[in-house]
């Protein structure tokens, strides 16, 4: 017996795609603007305690230092952020959380005179919320891609942690902590939403 999908099926997972494929797109693009602008956007990025820098809460994710730096953080970002928008409805939700919450500790205490940008802090964010999310929402799928997320992409928690020069574990660190956070709140909502029974209205 032949078994395919159904189209609202093939539909659904399609818009859910979307998003993450959309940003990593914007990346390269504002990547190849950038180098033909002598890497001029890069003053976008975060820079702490500089009013004019919070600018970079929105813009910092999709810049790089250089195609290598993109091309480091790209093949993560689509898993982890596929896995998120596959998993859950609120991809938009957590990037914005990640981003500006990560995004404002990395202002308050960043490395000064330094400017913070590119996507690991949302690849951090989305690590940290699969896997605390499954701790908290509970639901099967949950665990197992928090675990899975753990197994294979486990060994990145080092790099929260001051080490290599020239990579902001500030970005890392806030991200995982904005991610985790953003996580508890959804799966306490999501897991509430399973198990309260539902009100029945009698008429």
């Amino acid at each position: 017996m032949s078994m395919t999908a159904s189209p609202e099926l093939r539909r659904e997972t399609l818009v859910r795609s979307l998003p993450p494929l959309v940003m990593v797109a914007l990346m390269w693009a504002s990547e190849g603007v950038d180098t033909l602008l002598g890497g001029a956007l890069d003053e976008y990025g975060i820079r702490p305690r500089d009013v004019d820098g919070l600018l970079g809460l929105v813009t910092a994710p999709f810049l790089h230092d250089g195609f290598a730096h993109l091309i480091a953080n790209t093949s993560t970002f689509i898993v982890l952020g596929l896995l998120l928008a596959w998993l859950t409805r609120r991809f938009w939700l957590v990037t914005a959380a990640v981003a500006v919450i990560g995004g404002f500790g990395v202002w308050l205490f960043g490395a000064p005179l330094t400017i913070h940008l590119g996507a690991s802090g949302l690849v951090y964010g989305y690590a940290a919320f699969l896997v605390v999310y499954g701790l908290v929402a509970r639901r099967a799928t949950a665990v197992i891609v928090a675990v899975i997320v753990f197994i294979v992409y486990g060994s990145i928690v080092s790099g929260v942690l001051p080490g290599e020069a020239g990579v902001s574990w500030e970005g890392h660190l806030f991200g995982a902590v904005a991610g985790a956070a953003v996580a508890v709140w959804c799966g306490r909502r999501d897991r509430r939403a399973v198990t309260e029974p539902k009100a029945v209205g009698r008429w």
